[in-house]
């Protein structure tokens, strides 16, 4: 059951409040139906072999395109940086959200290393950190305090119109990457210090050797591909509410190829232990479960959906208070 609480109010206005679900994340429940069907689907479960090589070709043509880049004009910078170099780190990012759930590597830590090394084109420490918020969005998917992937109130109530719903896309990387550490701080590791002093290593030795404009390439890639970018679209398409009655909506378009498959993204909530490259299997596999649900072609056109519809904003989300079940994991 789904409780409007403000939602479009009236013909053409924006929500004011979340959309509030008085049950369960559908995920868990729909994957015990799926497997009680399927049991095979296990066998898709594991790894990604190819995951490495391909991790390690995007960073080193990434950092080779820095170094590339380092008597550049600005406006050269920013171009390549747009076109070209904001789909390979585009694509490192969903690689450490590939890593954050050990589809890598058996060995957890494994995967952290690895993580750790394709953070290095990104420029900001972040892989380490992402994985600790992104499984509590896995483990709580909507639950108020907990899944850090929802917006603020502060975003929500600030963002009202066209011009502030543009700025937030452009800037959305930053909400993103800021809302936990204001919002649910965790108190940072070992770990987290090893991914900030590498990163660090890295980026001193490219200006040291290649100048201040190679590592703003880096920076400049990270900042654009995650704004009013086509690969961004996936950060709205996911799980931003266009029908009350779905919270979770899948890709099924050709930018997958770039990003390790998120686009599958029913999929791969449904079955987090999936890697990418395996979870078209799965909607193969059981169809029934996912061709009546909506999904989406194109995310650019979800960046258009979201801008254009003046009902839709940082409230269209789906929100659950922590349930018992939930309390006892």
């Amino acid at each position: 059951m789904v409780m409007a609480n403000g939602a479009e109010e009236a013909d053409g206005a924006m929500a004011t409040d979340f959309f509030w679900s008085e049950t369960d994340e559908p995920h868990a429940s729909r994957r015990r139906q799926i497997l009680a069907l399927y049991p095979q689907i296990k066998q898709l479960f594991g790894p990604d072999p190819f995951a490495l090589p391909k991790i390690t070709a995007v960073v080193l043509l990434q950092l080779w395109t820095a170094a590339s880049l380092a008597e550049s004009r600005w406006l050269t910078i920013l171009a390549v940086a747009y076109f070209f170099g904001s789909f390979l780190n585009h694509n490192l990012f969903l690689a450490i959200h590939e890593l954050s759930h050990n589809l890598a590597f058996s060995t957890p830590s494994y995967n952290r290393w690895l993580g750790i090394f394709a953070n290095l084109p990104i420029g900001i420490p972040m892989s380490v950190t992402f994985q600790k918020y992104h499984l509590e969005h896995h483990r709580y998917q909507g639950v108020d305090g907990w899944d850090m992937d929802v917006p603020s109130q502060i975003e929500a109530r600030l963002v009202t119109n066209l011009f502030a719903k543009s700025l937030w896309v452009i800037f959305q990387l930053f909400f993103y990457a800021l809302r936990p550490v204001f919002l649910k701080p965790k108190p940072p590791g070992l770990w987290e210090a090893t991914n900030l002093a590498i990163q660090l290593a890295l980026d001193a030795a490219l200006v040291r050797f290649f100048g201040w404009r190679s590592l703003a390439y880096l920076i400049l890639a990270t900042f654009v591909g995650g704004g009013m970018h086509p690969m961004a679209g996936h950060f709205i398409s996911e799980h931003y509410v266009f029908n009350p009655r779905q919270e979770t909506y899948s890709y099924y378009g050709p930018l997958n190829l770039l990003t390790w498959h998120v686009g599958y993204h029913n999929e791969h909530h449904d079955f987090p232990r999936i890697p990418g490259n395996r979870l078209h299997k799965v909607r193969e596999i059981a169809p029934e479960f996912y061709d009546k649900l909506d999904s989406y072609r194109s995310w650019s056109q979800v960046i258009y959906m979201y801008l254009a519809d003046p009902t839709v904003g940082p409230f269209s989300r789906m929100k659950r208070k922590l349930s018992a079940a939930s309390k006892k994991e």
